[in-house]
């Protein structure tokens, strides 16, 4: 049998209701799709069983994950097709709608009974085991936001070496020309962007910092060293904080840096002069947003500033359509939720800040992502090696796709910087409110 690849072609094309944009290679050697179009390489048949049980995103992220599907040649070039058909397409959730319309189809039935007996016997393969499994209590409770963050975070420190390089921010760089124009490297890249949200905050020797969400402590060693700040930084990942504690130390700032294993909710040691809250707040929950945001306020003194900087979503027609991508939910990022940028500024001033300076990062965002995959395409076999093949392919798959996300405008990222104004209204801020900027 070599006519694997024809058939699903033919099928795909119903499904999409347009010419398929990609070629396609079968585990029997066929080939269908345009000669030059980008490949998907479907190495097993247990992939089709994978597909059919579990429709659309879901099914194809198992069996990727799995190494049951591949691409030859660029990702980027394999996504950049599939974009349009599968995650901007109706995002209203007219896609869904669909392919529910298309199961009921007679014809489009009994292709994927033939489908079915391509794919090899019942039952379908269990997911993969990088999948995460059933979270138990309510979402965004302290005890199940600790369940979702350790699945995403707690994956082993040598590999986020490996992919963030020697900088160990895992938020997005900034991308100052160097000298002469020269691309800086993601180390300087880093380095400029924990600078920027320092001269934001308008740090200086002393202050009291609040990393909310600290990573593996970059930005509050970075306040400390370079401005003589006095910094907090709180995660829920026990491997992070071990991680940072150890850099602390090493550096000699023990004295004025403490990495605490605490929930933002149970932070109250307050006021302080700063805050800062970067690549945290999707972890909230819209729910718990206006709660997280009055949280912050209490902790501030009166004239502190909060740099609250978070990935946001394009706002729908129906703000009720909205549902985080079913892999992101199963093996990035679970109980993690977007909201679009005005939502979340409208929450900080509910809560009391004077939203003071709004920077949107999306383009440095997709320079960061696409430098995290060449570290980790570089060295694969070492990063499948310190967690595991599936794991590697899960990063793989979502920093690629991410980097094309932010580059055709479907997500974006933005600092907020926000002040606790006093009564008398003196905000602390010059006229001139980019003094960060320099020049």
């Amino acid at each position: 049998m070599t006519d694997v690849a024809p058939r699903l072609a033919a099928l795909a094309e119903r499904l999409l209701e347009e010419p398929l944009p990609i070629r396609i290679r079968a585990w029997d050697g066929s080939t269908a799709g345009p000669p030059s179009a980008p490949v998907l390489r479907i190495r097993h048949r247990r992939a089709l069983r994978r597909i059919l049980w579990s429709p659309g995103e879901l099914g194809l992220a198992r069996a990727w994950v799995a190494g049951e599907l591949d691409v030859d040649g660029d990702l980027y070039g394999l996504l950049a097709q599939l974009a349009p058909l599968l995650w901007e397409k109706n995002e209203d959730g007219g896609s869904r709608q669909r392919v529910a319309a298309l199961v009921r189809d007679p014809d489009v039935r009994a292709a994927a009974r033939e489908l079915l007996s391509l794919g090899g016997p019942l039952p379908p393969p269990a997911p993969p085991r990088e999948e995460t499994r059933r979270r138990f209590g309510v979402r965004h409770t302290p005890g199940r936001d600790r369940q979702a963050v350790r699945h995403h975070y707690d994956v082993g420190n040598d590999f986020y070496e490996l992919v963030l390089g020697p900088s160990m921010v895992y938020s997005c760089a900034y991308w100052e020309p160097g000298d002469e124009g020269r691309k800086p490297t993601l180390e300087e890249a880093q380095h400029a962007k924990l600078d920027l949200v320092c001269r934001k905050l308008a740090l200086t020797t002393g202050s009291r910092l609040l990393d909310v969400g600290c990573g593996w402590g970059s930005l509050v060693l970075h306040a400390a060293r370079e401005y003589g700040a006095s910094a907090v930084g709180i995660t829920l990942s026990h491997e992070q904080a071990t991680y940072a504690r150890k850099r602390v130390a090493e550096e000699g700032l023990a004295d004025r840096v403490e990495i605490r294993v605490q929930d933002y909710r149970d932070v109250a040691d307050g006021p302080y002069d700063a805050i800062a809250s970067i690549g945290m707040a999707e972890h909230v929950g819209r729910e718990h947003y206006l709660q997280y945001a009055g949280g912050l306020y209490s902790l501030l003194k009166p004239g502190g500033r909060l740099l609250n900087h978070q990935i946001a979503r394009r706002p729908l027609r129906d703000e009720s359509a909205y549902r985080v991508d079913d892999f992101i939910e199963a093996y990035v990022f679970p109980d993690g939720e977007l909201a679009p940028l005005a939502r979340t500024a409208g929450a900080l001033e509910e809560a009391g800040f004077e939203v003071r300076d709004v920077e949107s990062l999306r383009e440095h965002y997709a320079l960061t992502l696409r430098a995290w995959v060449d570290n980790l395409e570089g060295a694969f076999p070492r990063a499948a090696a310190l967690t595991s093949p599936g794991r590697a392919r899960v990063w793989r798959l979502y920093m690629a796709a991410s980097a094309l996300a932010f580059e055709r405008n479907r997500i974006g990222v933005n600092q907020i910087l926000a002040v606790r104004t006093p009564v008398s209204g003196e905000s602390g801020l010059p006229l001139r409110t980019r003094e960060w900027l320099g020049g």
